[in-house]
C-alpha cells in the first residue's frame, strides 16, 4: 500500500509538471542567513519571527541539511548560478570574476533565457560588485544602488557619484567607522534598499502579460552587515528579551587544529563583546532577518495575487550562514555548520506531502539541475556537480546520497552526512563532529580512535582534485559600459 501511495504521489507531481504549459520560476535569495528562522531555528533559544518564510515551508519541501557549496558569497554565487564546485572553477574568493576566466559556461538564467523565458531580476544575485552581472543574461535587470552613503561608503561600481557619510555614522556606538560593524534603524526619511528590489519584482508579478514563462530572480540583501532596518523589526526583539546563542562555549577553540584556528576571526567579536554591545548586534542581525522575511513577504503576496501563483516554482535560499561568536569567530568563511547550513525550499505546483520536511544532507548546488529538471529544458552543456533534488520533491524520505561536499579556499573541505561533519584542512588536519549528540560541534573527535570508520567513510566524499586560482580582478580591464573585460598585458 505505501508503495501504491508513493507512485501515486509521485504521478501527480509529474502531471503538474508535465503540463502544457511549463511552469514559472521565482528564485529567492537572501543574504548571510543562517539556520534562524521560525521553521529551521538552530541555535538561538528565542523566538525568531519569519511568518512568510514559516508559511513557505509548510507550503513546500524544506530542508533541514542544506549547505553551500562554499561558505562566502562570490564563490558560492559563482557555483550556484552555474552548478559546478570552486574547485572546478577555480573561483574561491569575492575578487574572482566568474565570467572572463569561464566564457563558455552557461549560467543558470542565461540557460533559461536560451531555452524560451523570460528572465528578470533585482538585487543581489550573483556577487554584487561590478562585472558579476552580465546584462546579456536577462531580458531586463534592476541593480541596487551601490552608491549609497550609508550602505556602501564606498562605491564598488566605477564611475559612480559618491556621497559623503552622514555626520551621525556609525550609530551602533561603536566609534568604528567601517560599515560592516554599523547596524540600528536609520533616519525615517532614508529609503532602503531591500524594498525597491521587492517593488520591482511586485511590479512584474502584477503586471508580466507575456505568453514566455518567466524566471524571476530576487535578491533580499539583508541580513548582510550593515544590519540596518526599520524600527519596527527591531521593536520585535526588545533589548531585555535578547538570548544568547546555544552554540557559545568557553574554551571552544582548544581542540581545533591550527588550520582551524588559522581561519577564526575574533577582532570583531572580541571589539563587540569589550564593548558591551554583544545583546545589540544579536538584536540587529534579528530585526535584519524579520526585515528580509516581510520584503520575502511582499513578493509572495504579489504572487498569490497573481495570474502565475498556479503554475510557479518558488525556491528560497541563502548564500551561506553567519557565526556570532561560536568558536570565537564573528563572520562567515569557515567550514563549521554555523557558516556552511541554510535555509532551503522549494515549492512546486502539486507538491506532494507539502510541509513535510526532509532531513536528507543536499546542496544549494542541486538548484540548477533541479530547475532544469522540473521545467523540463534541455541539459546544457557542461557538467553539474550536484543532482536534481527532484526525488526529495516527490518523495521526503526518498533514498538519497550519503554527504554533501562544502568547500574553503584551495584545498580545504568539509563534507556533511545526516549525522556528521568530517572537516579536512588542505595540510592534512582534520575535525569530527557527532551531530546526533553535539549539535553545536564543541567537541572534535577526529583524533579519537573510535572515530576512524567515520572518517574513512566521509574522507572518500572528499575533493582530491583542485583547479587553481583563476586570475583576479586584477588581471583585467573592465569596461562597465560595454560590460567586457579585457585581460591585462605585462
Amino acid at each position: 500500500m505505501r508503495t501504491f501511495y508513493l507512485a501515486l504521489l509521485t504521478y501527480w507531481l509529474n502531471i503538474s509538471l508535465t503540463s502544457a504549459t511549463q511552469p514559472n520560476v521565482l528564485f529567492l535569495v537572501v543574504d548571510d542567513l543562517r539556520a534562524w528562522t521560525g521553521c529551521l531555528n538552530k541555535g538561538y533559544p528565542g523566538e525568531i519571527f519569519t511568518p512568510n518564510i514559516d508559511q513557505l515551508a509548510k507550503q513546500g519541501r524544506l530542508f533541514t541539511n542544506a549547505h553551500v557549496p562554499s561558505p562566502k558569497c562570490g564563490p558560492c554565487r559563482a557555483s550556484v548560478l552555474t552548478g559546478q564546485l570552486p574547485s572546478q572553477l577555480g573561483i574561491y574568493g569575492n575578487g574572482q570574476w566568474l565570467h572572463p576566466n569561464h566564457p563558455n559556461l552557461t549560467s543558470l538564467p542565461k540557460h533559461f533565457k536560451q531555452n524560451g523565458y523570460h528572465t528578470v531580476g533585482a538585487g543581489k544575485i550573483t556577487h554584487h560588485t561590478a562585472g558579476f552581472n552580465p546584462p546579456n543574461e536577462w531580458h531586463d535587470f534592476q541593480e541596487i544602488e551601490w552608491e549609497d552613503p550609508w550602505d556602501r561608503p564606498k562605491s564598488t561600481y566605477p564611475n559612480k557619484t559618491q556621497r559623503p557619510a552622514p555626520e551621525i555614522y556609525p550609530i551602533s556606538g561603536l566609534n568604528q567607522r567601517h560599515h560592516e560593524l554599523d547596524w540600528g534603524s536609520l533616519p525615517h526619511t532614508y529609503e532602503y534598499h531591500d524594498p525597491k528590489t521587492t517593488n520591482y519584482a511586485k511590479h512584474f508579478l502584477s503586471n508580466y502579460q507575456g505568453n514566455k514563462p518567466f524566471f524571476l530572480a530576487c535578491g533580499i540583501f539583508r541580513p548582510h552587515l550593515p544590519w540596518y532596518a526599520p524600527k519596527e523589526y527591531f521593536d520585535l526583539y526588545p533589548l531585555d528579551k535578547i538570548r544568547i546563542p546555544l552554540g557559545l562555549k568557553p574554551n571552544d577553540r582548544d581542540d581545533l587544529p591550527p588550520s582551524a584556528k588559522r581561519i577564526t576571526h575574533s577582532k570583531h567579536f572580541d571589539l563587540i563583546s569589550q564593548s558591551a554591545k554583544y545583546k545589540q548586534a544579536i538584536q540587529a542581525y534579528l530585526a535584519s532577518i524579520s526585515f528580509a522575511d516581510a520584503q520575502i513577504g511582499r513578493v509572495l503576496t504579489a504572487l498569490k495575487a497573481s495570474k502565475h501563483h498556479k503554475n510557479t516554482i518558488i525556491v528560497l535560499w541563502s548564500d551561506h550562514g553567519w557565526h556570532h561568536g561560536e568558536k570565537n569567530h564573528w563572520h562567515k568563511w569557515t567550514l563549521w555548520e554555523n557558516a556552511t547550513q541554510i535555509p532551503l525550499i522549494i515549492a512546486a505546483p502539486e507538491l506532494p506531502q507539502p510541509g513535510i520536511s526532509t532531513d536528507a544532507p543536499v546542496s544549494a548546488l542541486s538548484l540548477y539541475p533541479t530547475l532544469v529538471d522540473l521545467c523540463r529544458l534541455p541539459m546544457p552543456n557542461q557538467s553539474f556537480d550536484e543532482e536534481s533534488l527532484r526525488p526529495l520533491l516527490e518523495n521526503p524520505s526518498a533514498p538519497w546520497k550519503h554527504a554533501v561536499v562544502i568547500q574553503h579556499a584551495r584545498g580545504s573541505c568539509a563534507v556533511r552526512s545526516r549525522n556528521h561533519r568530517y572537516i579536512l584542512y588542505a595540510n592534512g588536519d582534520e575535525e569530527l563532529y557527532d551531530h546526533t549528540k553535539d549539535p553545536y560541534e564543541w567537541t572534535n573527535k577526529a583524533h579519537e580512535p573510535s572515530s576512524k570508520p567515520v572518517i574513512n567513510k566521509l574522507k572518500k566524499f572528499a575533493t582530491t582534485q583542485w583547479h587553481d586560482n583563476v586570475p583576479s580582478k586584477n588581471a583585467f580591464h573592465f569596461d562597465p559600459h560595454s560590460y567586457t573585460w579585457k585581460r591585462k598585458t605585462n
